[in-house]
C-alpha cells in the first residue's frame, strides 16, 4: 500500500501575478524561503521542506478574488517555531499593511495563531501548537 510521507507543495492561482509576487516575495523572505524556480507567469519558493507556488489565473479566474466559504481551499497554515515567531509575523503583517482577519491569540488549547489575507483574499495562517505542553494538541476545525 502506498503511504504519503508529506505534502510536497501547494500551487495557487492569482488574479494579478505581479502584485501577488511582490506580496509573497516579502512574506517568504520574512519566513527565510528562497526562490525555487521562476517563469514568466509562475514562481515558487522553498525552505527545503515546504514548497509554495503561485501562477497567473486564466481570464475567467482573474475576475474574482477568493471567497472563504466557497468550495475549495479554506486556508493554508504555516507552522512556526514558537509563539514569538507568530508575534513577529503579526508585526511584519502590520508593518506591511497586510489585512489581518484574526490577530495573534490562543484559539484552542495551546494553539496560538494569526490569520491574514493575501491580495486575492486567500486566508493564510502562521501558527504554533504544543509550546506550553511540549506536545501537539488536537485542533478542532476552524
Amino acid at each position: 500500500m502506498s503511504r504519503v510521507v508529506g505534502i510536497d507543495h501547494i500551487s495557487i492561482r492569482v488574479s494579478d501575478f505581479e502584485k501577488s509576487k511582490a506580496f509573497y516575495s516579502g512574506l517568504f523572505k520574512f519566513f527565510g524561503f528562497d526562490v525555487l524556480d521562476e517563469y514568466t507567469d509562475a514562481i515558487g519558493w522553498t525552505n527545503g521542506k515546504t514548497r509554495y507556488w503561485i501562477g497567473q489565473a486564466d481570464d475567467k479566474g482573474r475576475k474574482h478574488k477568493h471567497h472563504i466559504g466557497e468550495v475549495g481551499l479554506h486556508h493554508y497554515a504555516f507552522q512556526l517555531r514558537s509563539r514569538k515567531d507568530v508575534d513577529e509575523l503579526e508585526s511584519y503583517l502590520k508593518q506591511n499593511g497586510v489585512r489581518i482577519v484574526d490577530p495573534a491569540d490562543e484559539y484552542y488549547d495551546d494553539y496560538y495563531a494569526v490569520f491574514f489575507l493575501d491580495p486575492d483574499g486567500l486566508k493564510l495562517e502562521g501558527m504554533k501548537y504544543g509550546e506550553k505542553s511540549g506536545k501537539p494538541k488536537k485542533k478542532e476545525g476552524r
